[in-house]
């Protein structure tokens, strides 16, 4: 039996909007606007709000895939030998995957503040993972300790916030200079974490003969006279 003739034309709405908004986001950044995307998807404004009454509930909607495979990505490799390449190789993931539209990562840090946008808990799964990631590398003596673990998701969201500004984008992944790039800087992150802080410098020893704490050397002082 088909299925009704609104439920089916509810569907193809949204697919065209879906695929719209993915060109748009991906021409013009996470900032288009959303009258273009109804207007490419050839549907009111009115029937992309009532799919998506918010640009992040459209978000929300094309990164779904890519915030779960982050997750799920993350989940194999606690399981993974080593905890510094796994929380290297997530690192590496994350970039890419939250740079797909150029304005992308400044959305999502915004959203993760946000409890009232539908970006708010896929990121903070994301972050969850994250955080699992490092404290398991921490704990297997793979990396510093002394950097907070919010830190070097901070660090990696810059890196990709610069990613997305490399060269023109690829609305389906970063180009291969901006992703070349972006891994170098997860390297530089990683190689900082993991060399041990450098010791203190040693202060010189001090001289405790008289002559030398008054700038003198002891030549320069006048012989004591013979006692009286």
């Amino acid at each position: 039996m088909s299925s009704p003739p609104q439920r089916a034309d509810a569907r193809r709405h949204r697919h065209l909007l879906l695929t719209n908004a993915h060109a748009v986001f991906g021409e013009r950044g996470t900032g288009a606007s959303l009258g273009e995307i109804a207007r490419r998807a050839g549907v009111s404004p009115g029937t992309l709000y009532r799919h998506f009454p918010t640009r992040d509930a459209l978000l929300a909607a094309l990164l779904r895939d890519r915030l779960d495979a982050l997750v799920a990505r993350g989940a194999t490799l606690l399981r993974s030998e080593s905890p510094h390449e796994a929380l290297a190789a997530w690192l590496r993931s994350l970039t890419r995957r939250t740079t797909v539209y150029p304005g992308l990562p400044a959305a999502l840090l915004a959203a993760s503040h946000d409890e009232r946008s539908p970006l708010h808990t896929p990121c903070l799964a994301v972050t969850e993972t994250g955080l699992a990631l490092i404290e398991r590398a921490r704990d297997a003596g793979a990396i510093r300790t002394d950097v907070p673990p919010p830190d070097i998701l901070a660090l990696t969201s810059a890196i990709a916030w610069l990613a997305e500004r490399t060269g023109p984008m690829d609305p389906t992944d970063l180009t291969a200079d901006a992703r070349a790039r972006s891994d170098r800087l997860v390297a530089l992150v990683m190689a900082g974490l993991t060399t041990p802080r450098p010791t203190a410098a040693v202060p010189p020893a001090r001289d405790s003969a008289p002559a030398a704490q008054e700038g003198r050397s002891p030549r320069s002082r006048a012989p004591a006279g013979p006692p009286a």
